[in-house]
């Protein structure tokens, strides 16, 4: 983005496309809309690529509670460049290369400067609003003049968005952009999970549910860490021939193909006794169970990182629980954003982290509604989006 179009920009009202969703489940719609100048503690940023996460589909789709809202602006994975800043705003300046992060963190609170959790209790529990200092109040408008809502704090299938400065990281330009956007969402969760939560030590035995991108993640994550044994568990074996095996991943599990066995038993049988961790990457509670059921008594960990479709309760064995086994959940992989992404993007930049095949995909902006395609129909592990392609 060049000087003179920032400085024509700044402090003024951009009209610019976006793709609104304006009822559960239908096409996204592109239209041009207005997108206000940001207030204090906002930055405004032109978003470079973006792409379409799970958690993206699950909120396409859903037609009522309180946070069903139209018309919206989905979209919480990209990349993009500060156009301009509002008061208040330390340690960016326009022309920066950005992530816009769901996951908040303010920095001040007790849990930010705890390495203990990364859940920000001053932002994290408000799902609800539009932006996180100024509540229902929206930066977007339609052409009638009409509000259009945000979505977590991030609304990235737009060209420009209006971001709190709690949900901003800021990045090297060195790294490509649209491996960049993979780490504002799900490479940094799955990866945080392997390394933050669940602490995969060497020579470990490893069960992943669900080969996405987030799966994926989990399996170079618990590769780097020495794991001597990673067991993909996806539908799809095409997934695993031609890209888990680059992620270390040493057997695959499809559970059309187990007949009458449960896949906890296949894996029971296949590690002995269990698997020392179980990551479930897919938000069924029905395989968080199996994924539970198939760790090793004693010491066995599971990790949910899928968001439960329909918020349906998971049924545990009290003596299984009993047993040592343990179950926790974790938002963005237990890291700290503005802390952990950049350390991703320097090991990336370093050949350390290896991303090659996750990016399936890649489509122009007006071609957007394709994307949920190819993710409904399995063909996509992340399709990336260029907003000037």
């Amino acid at each position: 983005m060049d000087k003179a179009s920032i400085s024509s920009t700044e402090g003024k009202a951009i009209r610019c496309k976006a793709a609104i969703l304006r009822k559960a489940g239908e096409a996204l719609v592109i239209e041009e809309i207005q997108v206000d100048p940001p207030q204090a503690y906002e930055v405004r940023i032109k978003i470079l690529c973006t792409s379409l996460c799970h958690t993206d589909v699950t909120f396409w789709k859903l037609e009522s509670g309180p946070l069903a809202r139209f018309p919206r602006i989905l979209g919480h994975e990209a990349v993009g460049v500060v156009e301009s800043i509002g008061d208040n705003v330390d340690g960016f300046k326009q022309g920066d290369v950005v992530l816009p992060v769901f996951h908040p963190q303010c920095e001040e609170c007790k849990e930010c400067k705890s390495p203990k959790s990364n859940w920000c209790t001053r932002y994290t529990n408000d799902f609800l609003s539009n932006t996180r200092r100024y509540g229902m109040t929206s930066r977007f408008k339609d052409s009638f003049g009409e509000v259009i809502h945000h979505f977590i704090f991030v609304s990235s299938f737009t060209e420009y968005t209006v971001v709190d400065i709690a949900h901003l990281v800021k990045i090297s330009p060195e790294i490509p952009v649209d491996i960049a956007a993979l780490l504002s969402c799900g490479v940094a969760t799955g990866i945080g999970a392997a390394w933050k939560v669940a602490d995969v030590e060497e020579g470990s035995t490893v069960a992943i549910f669900g080969l996405g991108a987030v799966g994926l993640a989990v399996a170079e994550g618990v590769r780097l860490r020495g794991a001597a044994k990673i067991i993909g568990v996806d539908l799809n074996p095409a997934k695993f021939e031609i890209v888990g095996k680059r992620y270390g991943i040493t057997d695959f599990v499809n559970p059309a193909l187990c007949g009458e066995k449960k896949i906890s038993e296949v894996i029971r049988e296949m590690t002995e006794v269990g698997a020392d961790y179980s990551f479930e990457c897919i938000g069924l509670a029905s395989l968080m169970e199996e994924a539970f059921n198939s760790t090793r008594p004693g010491s066995g960990k599971t990790v949910i990182l899928g968001m439960e479709q329909k918020a349906m309760p998971v049924s545990l064995g009290s003596y299984d629980l009993l047993r040592g086994r343990t179950i926790c959940g974790t938002l963005f992989g237990g890291l700290k954003p503005k802390l952990d992404i950049p350390i991703l993007v320097d090991r990336y930049l370093k050949k350390e982290l290896n991303l090659d095949g996750l990016i399936t995909h890649e489509l122009s902006f007006e071609e957007i509604n394709k994307a949920f395609d190819l993710l409904a129909e399995g063909n996509s592990i992340r399709c990336v989006v260029w907003m000037d392609k």
